[in-house]
């Protein structure tokens, strides 16, 4: 592929400052087995002037197996946007830079965005080296729907956060599908049984590796096999979750739910009773009904 440069000529006398400016490529590297990688890849990787990795002593390991030497510097979360001028810099002067991530695509819930997005606005050159996405591997083998799917990268971290994400994807139909941890998968488990109920789940961890594996089931059924079988509960996870069902047309148009909760409590329906109904009617966990049936009790 070239530079794009048009009207720029390569023959002949060059002066000072005249060279083409480099290329960013952004290139996808194994998720796990080193196979993965694209002759694409191994040759842009061998042809670039330096590599921007997020963890150079990673990616160090993967030059290494390759028979690369090739200059690295590094870019991650806490150091990106002092890169920018930097990277910027080595594109003007006509070299071409490589950005990888630790594993798969980068920008994937991996650094590179604020890079991208502000040499992007300077004009520079930027190509994709498309290779391995644990997202996309992971829902090519998972059997669940991927006509739509939403990619919401991690949950967050605090319990409490957690269950308010996963409630706002709560009547989304499409198949979600997240990043986990080992360490936080079973509590992950436990929100979307709370959370979402008996929707099927699809657990898949260290893929493309020796021990890779899918597990399916409710979230309920997942715990009780992370529990068995505690070497399940090792390894980077892909959690997708199956969407919600269509809703009908009755439904859609039968009432807000504003209306709903006031028709109850004009009815005399205990809050408790209300919260259990419109819980089960427009979905959400009982006690935040509970507590939005208290404050409209109160302004009464």
């Amino acid at each position: 592929m070239t530079h794009g440069h048009s009207g720029t000529s390569h023959s002949g006398a060059s002066f000072p400052g005249t060279s083409p400016p480099g290329t960013l490529y952004v290139v996808a590297t194994p998720i796990g087995n080193l196979q993965d990688l694209s002759p694409r890849a191994v040759q842009t990787l061998g042809n670039v002037a330096r590599i921007a990795a997020e963890d150079t002593r990673h990616s160090g390991r993967l030059l290494a197996h390759l028979g690369l030497n090739v200059p690295m510097l590094s870019l991650h979360d806490h150091n990106e946007s002092h890169r920018v001028e930097q990277l910027d810099r080595y594109l003007a002067a006509g070299e071409d830079i490589a950005l990888v991530s630790d594993a798969g695509t980068p920008l994937i819930s991996d650094p590179g965005f604020v890079l991208v997005r502000a040499l992007r606005e300077r004009g520079r050159h930027i190509v994709p080296i498309p290779g391995p996405s644990a997202l996309i591997t992971a829902l090519s083998a998972a059997g669940l729907p991927t006509d739509r799917f939403t990619f919401a990268g991690f949950l967050p971290a605090k319990p409490a956060a957690r269950k308010q994400v996963l409630e706002q994807w709560l009547a989304h139909e499409a198949t979600l599908v997240f990043y986990e941890s080992p360490h936080r998968i079973v509590h992950t488990l436990k929100a979307l049984s709370e959370v979402m109920g008996e929707r099927e789940v699809v657990l898949a961890r260290e893929l493309t590796k020796t021990f890779e594996t899918f597990l399916s089931g409710t979230p309920n059924a997942l715990l009780a096999q992370l529990v068995e079988d505690p070497n399940q509960a090792r390894g980077e996870f892909v959690v997708m979750v199956q969407g919600a069902s269509p809703k009908t047309e009755q439904s859609q148009h039968a009432f807000s739910e504003e209306a709903l909760l006031n028709a109850l409590l004009a009815e005399g329906v205990g809050v408790k009773q209300s919260a259990a109904i419109a819980a089960r009617v427009f979905g959400g966990r009982k006690q935040t009904w509970y507590a939005t049936l208290q404050a409209m009790k109160s302004e009464d």
